[in-house]
């Protein structure tokens, strides 16, 4: 047995394939001062076929996960237009005339060795994503191929060095059973595109650099526990085989509760909607039994294109997903762009603190005729189904106002062409600024619904970057701050009449549960991935006694006590679908 990281859970068994490692050497001659433009337009060409290619590896991508895991190659993209990495190339080139090629491999070195002697797990990983872009440029200025992948359909388990996220980008998943890295681990890029594939991962085995493994050697991969197994004995063997079809069971037990009401043991329901980016998560969650959708990102029908999208085609989009729902609600957010969702078309200037600045509700009511064309195709779409609005980063109550405005304009104009639209289309905002939660009672008498959106009020309620690794510790939704907000929050719906639902991550965190039973949300929507998992815990929960463990968590002023409490609670009901409270 070989201890490494379990980076995405799961246990895989079969043959191994050893993808072979390789390294640049490249012969440093100097070149003719005369020949610098000429060295820069080959470099500036393999900058451009390089983009092409990331774009194309993207939209693959995509396809296979949604566009939220795939916007991990935006950051590969970004690598090619850094200031700090290009200069250095263009500074090697320029006063040390040496090649492209050579000073992109050094460039490459230097970034590498720089975050390797970081004492920070995430830059790191992070030097992966500059070699994994280098090396494909560098494959384009020398003219070489890359290292392949099987191309057979017999599945198999992957060795590698390292993984790029380019590399696992091209596997089908239906051939790979696990994968093995020496380096990496949980925050990789690599690692969370093999979880969005559902593919079981260890990594780090760096101190076992020389693993006994060989192209056809037996394998067993525990994702689970972070364990790599060679060849390994029969009863080590039937063990793990005993174990990968006792999870094959659950999860297909779980499936069978797709169709069940979600209600906990004493009678209580509660709502369960799914988070969408695309018509393709939509299929997933109605697999799932999503009871609507509480979260439609719309910003990714903005992206990968050249343009913004015609209001036809928007409506076509907010039209099949609201007939696909079958009458149940389907809340559309308007464009959430600015801070890490950038459009190409769209340049927005750099900021200090993108997070802080021009994005989401921000840049609508900058733009009028993009909002005002959104909407418009959101209200034509509410004619087939149960559509709703929900606005993003709203602060003050003068923008809300403003964006009601504007959806007041888009009514008008269909009026004056005859269209047909639910002239009651409910509109509602997102709860993610501790500014709105503070004014949460004046917000509520503009609108219809409110829904908590976690992810940033957690951010911005603690000060913390959650994908800043030196401080993500301190990033911990169960912070009392955070608890506080959700219930003035929650008062405040309930003051005004309107209801309130959660859309961040928490809502998809069975340690959460006790919290809304408390709180009195009764709605939750969450990635479709979750449904069947958080809807097993809650027909297995007792409201009554939810309710006093979050009680008792709510009188607490540690954050960690309230986590160890509710995550206590949580684990006292064992995945077993099978023996489900099923009414």
């Amino acid at each position: 047995m070989i201890d490494g990281i379990g980076a995405a859970a799961g246990v895989a068994i079969g043959k191994a394939f050893v993808l072979p490692s390789w390294e640049w050497d490249l012969t440093e001659q100097k070149m003719d001062p005369v020949d610098l433009a000429k060295e820069f337009e080959r470099l500036y060409e393999g900058i451009r076929t390089s983009k092409d290619e990331i774009k194309s590896i993207k939209n693959e991508f995509r396809e296979m996960v949604g566009p939220e895991e795939s916007s991990i190659f935006d950051a590969h993209l970004a690598i090619l237009d850094d200031p700090a990495f290009m200069n250095e190339v263009h500074g090697i080139i320029e006063r040390q005339y040496k090649a492209a090629e050579v000073a992109v491999k050094e460039a490459i070195d230097h970034f590498v060795a720089m975050f390797d002697l970081l004492d920070d797990e995430y830059m790191k990983e992070r030097a992966m994503d500059i070699k994994d872009v280098g090396n494909r440029l560098l494959k384009h200025l020398l003219g070489a191929p890359e290292v392949t992948l099987p191309k057979d359909t017999q599945p198999y388990i992957l060795v590698a060095k390292e993984l790029s996220p380019s590399q696992l980008a091209h596997l089908n998943p239906g051939n790979v059973l696990g994968i093995v890295t020496m380096s990496g681990g949980k925050t990789s890029h690599s690692a969370i595109m093999a979880r969005a594939l559902g593919i079981p991962l260890v990594s780090g085995l760096e101190s076992s650099s020389n693993l006994p493994v060989q192209t056809g050697d037996m394998m067993i991969v525990d994702g689970d526990n972070g364990r790599v197994y060679v060849n390994p004995e029969q009863a080590v063997l039937e063990r793990y085989n005993e174990l990968r079809n006792e999870q094959q069971r659950k999860k297909e037990q779980l499936q069978l509760l797709a169709s069940v009401e979600a209600i906990t043991k004493d009678g209580e329901k509660i709502r369960l909607s799914a988070n969408i980016s695309s018509v393709k998560d939509m299929e997933t969650a109605i697999k799932n039994g999503a009871q609507g959708v509480g979260l439609f990102r719309t910003e990714f029908l903005y992206m990968d294109r050249p343009a913004f999208p015609s209001e036809e085609e928007q409506f076509n989009v907010y039209r099949l997903v609201a007939e696909k729902a079958g009458g149940q609600p389907i809340v559309i957010r308007t464009l959430d762009i600015g801070a890490d969702k950038q459009l190409d078309y769209l340049p927005l200037q750099e900021e200090e603190n993108p997070f802080l600045g021009y994005r989401g509700i921000r840049i609508s009511l900058d733009r009028k005729d993009l909002f005002k064309t959104q909407l418009t195709a959101i209200l034509r779409a509410s004619a087939f189904g149960q559509v709703k609005i929900l606005f993003p980063m709203i602060s003050s109550v003068e923008e809300l106002l403003q964006a009601k405005a504007v959806l007041a304009e888009a009514m008008e104009e269909l009026d004056k062409r005859g269209a047909d639209y639910n002239k009651n289309t409910e509109k509602g905002i997102m709860i993610e600024i501790p500014a709105a939660a503070l004014i949460a009672g004046e917000l509520a008498r503009e609108v219809d619904f409110f829904s908590i959106g976690t992810n940033d009020l957690v951010q911005y309620v603690l000060a913390v970057d959650r994908m800043n690794e030196q401080i993500a510790h301190m990033y911990n939704p169960f912070h009392p701050a955070v608890l506080r907000m959700l219930r003035m929050t929650v008062e405040a719906a309930k003051g005004a009449g309107i209801s309130v639902s959660v859309c961040g991550e928490m809502a998809g965190d069975e340690r959460s549960i006790p919290l809304w039973l408390e709180l009195g949300i009764r709605q939750l929507s969450m990635s479709p991935q979750s449904l069947l998992r958080v809807k097993h815990r809650l027909l297995n929960t007792t409201a009554a006694d939810a309710r006093r463990t979050a009680q008792e968590c709510m009188k607490l002023s540690n954050a960690a006590l309230i986590e160890q409490k509710l995550a206590a609670a949580a684990s006292s009901v064992p995945l077993n679908p099978q023996n489900d409270n099923i009414p």
